[in-house]
């Protein structure tokens, strides 16, 4: 397996993902001009991370890279433990993040991509900063009485972790979710974790 990231964005939870697994992989760091370059367009047209190319299998989208890299290792455990019970609870906590979390990220990013005005682009982050706080609130809430969102470690625990990084490059204010600051420390004192960081350049 091969994984195209670029680092701090969504794909380096795919990249703890794969560090998790204990399987070997291989990766290629990108940056803004390699994800314009026609070799990598070749690959996603779409010029985004993250790409996983498994021989001549190429996925794109991170929930889809998410449960692909838990089918192809189960032993890791990143579904939970083969139930279709503990595999939707998993998926659950991963659409969470995925659908609600990681786009609510969009307006503090791009602001002029919802509102040409600049005047107004810092109510919109404002307002996106609100909104972040509350799901995020929802997520402390969940990890009160568990260490990982689905109740065991699996592949929605690394993309709420880089979530998390970029609520403290962004301003969001995430005082006094406690449960969201163990679960943060528990992501960086973890050997995977570290591992993936390191290669990326981010630890």
């Amino acid at each position: 397996m091969k994984l195209y990231t670029k680092p701090g964005a969504c794909s380096t939870a795919i990249h703890i993902d794969l560090c998790w697994t204990g399987a070997p992989y291989q990766f290629q760091i990108m940056d803004a001009e390699g994800l314009k370059s026609p070799e990598f367009r070749a690959i996603n047209p779409a010029g985004s991370v993250p790409v996983l190319v498994d021989g001549d299998f190429v996925l794109t989208q991170n929930a889809a890279i998410a449960g692909y890299i838990a089918d192809r290792h189960p032993q890791a455990g990143l579904a939970g433990d083969g139930s279709a019970r503990q595999r939707a609870e998993a998926t659950r906590w991963l659409s969470f993040v995925n659908s609600d979390l990681h786009p609510a990220f969009k307006p503090l990013f791009v602001p002029a991509a919802f509102i040409e005005d600049a005047a107004q682009h810092e109510a919109l982050r404002a307002t996106a900063r609100r909104r972040l706080r509350g799901l995020f609130e929802t997520a402390d809430a969940r990890l009160a009485d568990r260490q990982w969102l689905a109740g065991f470690r699996s592949f929605a625990d690394p993309y709420l972790f880089v979530t998390l990084l970029w609520a403290g490059r962004v301003g969001v204010d995430l005082a006094g979710l406690e449960h969201l600051a163990a679960f943060r420390e528990r992501m960086q004192a973890d050997a995977g974790v570290q591992q993936a960081l390191r290669a990326e350049g981010l630890l």
